[in-house]
């Protein structure tokens, strides 16, 4: 063989070795970049969510016998969005302008999530009497709203997670807005509380945070019911992004626009176990649904009247999806339908 021959025979191998060099090396750099990424943002969220941690003044719901551990029981998550801004600077006395609880079932791997129309008119054991649900955190901050809703549906809230309009808009906003179908053309003020800021047309389309709140908070041609199916609807809209391919390396900015504008009596480890229902590789089963009734007007102020066969059924579901073996015993009303002062002027009635 000649010389010339093996010189080539050499720099065939050391391209072949090249190449082989190439393939391995690129996918191992993959995975350390993605690694190293995953490590960030955990330690990002350890540190920023553990900052939005409140101590629980309770150890357990009454409800429970004794304190559920995510990663094994079927829990329940009270959602409570909060009518408060910098603006307003109200967030001391601010009623929830959304409240929505949450129970996911570990085995099913499903979430059932309930809408509870604002107005609704029930037992507040903060102050003794009936009320618009939405005022008991005004009254009381989340202790007094955790404890009307668990009077109310008769089952433990486990954890609760707070947040405010910023929130919201920032969420929205770091995964580059979300696509929704509006569904009648409104006019709206935006969370600077300036009248007329966001117009939208009806149709499918891409909503910026402040479009994406508005289209929540409306309810001016619809009414509180259809208000929290859009709410629902929206909320899977930002879970459903957020999942998404395209938003991996937007979690960084989400974790800022969450961490920073909500409070929660779960610690980060607990936060963790939730992951589990959308990563699992399967479906998630995701129900939705509100509290039947009727608009009731004693002395020209509104209230929705919660059915109560239904709201019976409802309680029933819930603790089915719980995994309850016996009927929770919630705290009984004194039966009264007395009204109160509002803690608030009734202008932000509007939403």
């Amino acid at each position: 063989m000649s010389q010339e021959t093996r010189k080539s025979i050499r720099k065939r191998k050391k391209r072949r070795l090249r190449k082989r060099a190439f393939f391995i090396l690129i996918p191992m750099f993959l995975v350390v970049v993605a690694l190293s990424y995953g490590t960030y943002l955990y330690v990002k969220a350890d540190s920023v969510f553990s900052e939005s941690y409140e101590e629980d003044s309770q150890a357990k719901s009454d409800l429970r016998e004794e304190k559920v551990d995510p990663t094994e029981d079927n829990v329940s998550v009270l959602i409570a969005g909060v009518d408060s801004s910098d603006v307003r600077n109200n967030s001391d006395n601010a009623r929830t302008d959304t409240l929505m609880l949450a129970t996911l079932n570990k085995k099913d791997h499903s979430v059932k999530m309930l809408s509870i129309p604002r107005d609704s008119l029930v037992y507040i054991p903060e102050v003794g009497y009936e009320d618009k649900i939405n005022h008991a955190h005004a009254y009381g901050g989340m202790d007094a709203t955790r404890e009307t809703v668990e009077n109310l549906l008769d089952i433990p809230v486990d954890y609760y997670v707070k947040l405010n309009f910023e929130a919201f808009i920032d969420v929205v906003n770091a995964v580059n807005g979300i696509t929704v179908d509006v569904p009648y053309e409104l006019s709206e003020q935006n969370s600077k509380d300036e009248e007329g800021a966001i117009h939208l047309m009806p149709g499918e389309q891409t909503l910026n945070g402040e479009e994406a709140l508005a289209l929540a908070r409306t309810r001016k041609l619809d009414n509180d019911i259809e208000r929290g199916k859009r709410q629902q609807d929206i909320i899977k809209a930002v879970v459903d992004k957020a999942m998404s391919m395209s938003s991996i390396l937007k979690y960084d900015n989400i974790i800022d626009a969450v961490g920073t504008n909500m409070t929660t009596n779960m610690k980060f480890g607990e936060m963790r176990s939730f992951v589990s229902y959308g990563t699992k590789g399967k479906n998630l089963d995701f129900e939705t649904f509100t509290l039947e009734g009727s608009n009731y007007m004693p002395a020209g102020t509104y209230y929705w009247q919660i059915d109560q066969t239904a709201l019976a059924e409802t309680q029933q579901v819930l603790k089915n999806h719980l995994d309850l073996s016996t009927s929770a015993t919630a705290s009984d009303s004194d039966g009264t339908t007395t009204t109160s002062e509002d803690p608030e002027s009734e202008s932000s009635d509007s939403y």
